[in-house]
């Protein structure tokens, strides 16, 4: 009954919101135009209270164009490859020369690909971009059966193989597990999609390093605690109709937890700037909760074996890992440079969770090695902002270029 309580209250709210945004119109003209203080701060009031939602579709990655050279290069986005849990998407760059192609694999935790645009936009300056667009399970048809971890490094096999050989990959925070899985697994077998580079980013390969509250709140309570209290079934009028999911509300609010102060003062700053005509300063704060604020849910099965697999039981780094019953063996990767990047203040991914992956990653030898440590930098500093781009970034591009 857990989402249909959050659906039913979100349904009473909508008229609100919806009275919030045509007095934020009116309100300017109401208290003697928008240049009197009383009319601004009346048209922040009700731009706030209008902004009170979670969204439930993604949001569009906004980028049309990047500058390659000393020219601004249009970027199409296409759908390479549609599977029912997601689609592969590319960033069709108007260029003629060839450049290294980079399967970018996002977070399935709460959040749509988007929240890697600038994962992105940087990477498009040198490379041929795609990234996996994970469905939003509440939308996904019982009739399309399953997904769980298994079939997740499936999914980045084929899109692998969808790009072709001599390719590289790029994986964020949570897939790093997934991902090292499918790369050992398509080394194993010879695959020739097998990418030449993995490169993975602030991820939970070991999460007995280092323990952060996400970490210690995943071993604290049983399995089946998680599923009695989190996992709920879609509510009537959703294509997903039925099929038990994690909600993305849940993730979400457990993720806003952790910084409630810095969350209350950005929006405090937030109404400041907007009773102020900072229009700028206040588009930059409403741009990032846009994009926070855009949930998507994750099947029951992928949720809880992510929790037992990953967190509880570390099976990658104990070396008990299967695909389909298959023993993972990280060691058969023997020509897939490996690079590894941590944040020196990330409070959820802890230091030496990402760079266990050399030591599982033991047939390597030292030139296809490489770990870089961003001192003071977050999580999300880790693949955003002006540190990712000016320090972080150069590093994975020499990566990349050196198996070129």
């Amino acid at each position: 009954m857990l989402y249909q309580a959050y659906q039913f209250q979100d349904d009473l709210l909508a008229p609100m919101r919806d009275f919030a945004t045509r007095m934020q119109i009116l309100s300017s003209a109401l208290f003697f135009g928008p240049a009197s203080e009383m009319g601004r701060h009346a048209a922040a009031a009700f731009e706030m209270v209008s902004r009170f939602k979670i969204t439930h579709e993604r949001p569009d990655f906004e980028i049309s164009s990047i500058a390659i050279g000393n020219r601004q290069v249009p970027i199409s986005v296409e759908t390479a490859l549609e599977l029912p849990f997601g689609k592969l998407l590319h960033f069709v760059a108007d260029v003629d020369t060839p450049r290294p192609r980079v399967l970018v694999v996002a977070p399935l935790s709460g959040h749509f690909s988007t929240l890697l645009r600038s994962t992105v936009q940087t990477l498009l300056k040198d490379h041929d971009v795609y990234i996996t667009d994970w469905a939003n399970a509440r939308d996904v048809s019982t009739s399309a059966g399953r997904f769980g971890m298994d079939d997740y490094v499936d999914y980045i096999i084929r899109f692998l193989e969808e790009i072709g050989p001599r390719g590289h990959v790029l994986a964020v925070c949570q897939p790093c597990v997934q991902t090292l899985a499918a790369v050992a697994v398509m080394s194993e077998d010879k695959n020739p999609a097998t990418p030449r580079t993995m490169t993975l980013m602030a991820g939970p390969v070991d999460t007995r390093e280092s323990p952060t509250e996400v970490n210690e709140l995943a071993v604290s309570k049983s399995l089946s605690w998680f599923e009695s209290q989190l996992i709920s079934g879609v509510p009537m009028g959703f294509p997903g109709n039925g099929r038990r999911v994690y909600p993305g509300f849940l993730q979400l609010v457990a993720f806003m937890s952790m910084n409630m102060e810095r969350h209350v003062e950005a929006h405090r700053k937030l109404y400041r700037h907007l009773s102020r005509g900072e229009t700028a300063e206040a588009g930059k704060i409403k741009h990032f909760y846009d994009e926070y604020f855009a949930v998507l849910d994750m099947t029951e099965e992928f949720y809880l074996e992510t929790i037992d697999r990953v967190f509880q039981r570390a099976e990658l780094a104990e070396g008990t890992y299967t695909h389909h019953g298959r023993k993972v063996d990280p060691g058969q990767i023997r020509n897939t440079a490996l690079l590894t990047v941590e944040g020196g203040r990330d409070d959820i991914c802890g230091l030496g969770q990402t760079s266990a992956a050399h030591d599982l990653c033991r047939s390597l030898r030292p030139h296809l090695r490489r770990h870089h440590l961003q001192a003071n930098v977050g999580h999300y500093g880790v693949f955003s902002g002006r540190r990712w781009e000016n320090e972080i970034y150069p590093v994975v591009r020499n990566t990349i270029l050196a198996m070129e």
